[in-house]
């Protein structure tokens, strides 16, 4: 996790956003990266503040050589949830349980982690892919979470 004190230039933010990124990319080495598309904000100071941190991004995978899929935020709520209008926290609790894992106030964690997870359901979409699809994987993500089983 990159952390920066509230004091520090955007510069400096994006700067770390990027050698963290950076150096995630790199250890891992992904062949495709899953991002959010920028949705449309009330306030347009946190869009412009989104968008410059999405450029960092895309910027850090496209020089690690890995494909991106950008999905819309109702896709990637479709892909967890069954249903493009969850809530956070909805999505958020079924990203949990899909990972057998707790993140507890992490939103920002989840929200990544339900776009990984939509990259990984859809990768049969991309031409040439070298992830094969799993038979069930698409049905058994795709119904709605209504608690335990």
């Amino acid at each position: 996790m990159i952390a920066v004190a509230d004091e520090v230039s955007v510069e400096a933010r994006l700067a770390a956003l990027h050698a963290g990124l950076s150096a995630a990319l790199f250890r891992h080495r992904p062949d495709v990266v899953a991002v959010e598309d920028v949705y449309y904000a009330r306030n347009a100071r946190s869009a412009f503040v989104l968008g410059q941190a999405r450029g960092v991004a895309l910027l850090a995978a496209a020089q690690a050589g890995a494909r991106v899929r950008s999905f819309a935020p109702a896709v990637i709520k479709q892909a967890v949830t069954g249903t493009g209008r969850a809530e956070k926290e909805q999505v958020a609790r079924m990203v949990c349980a899909l990972l057998g894992r707790t993140v507890s106030g992490r939103l920002d964690a989840t929200d990544a982690l339900a776009a990984a997870i939509c990259g990984l359901l859809r990768a049969n979409e991309l031409p040439g892919t070298l992830v094969p699809r799993a038979p069930g994987v698409r049905a058994t993500f795709a119904r709605p979470f209504r608690g335990r089983r």
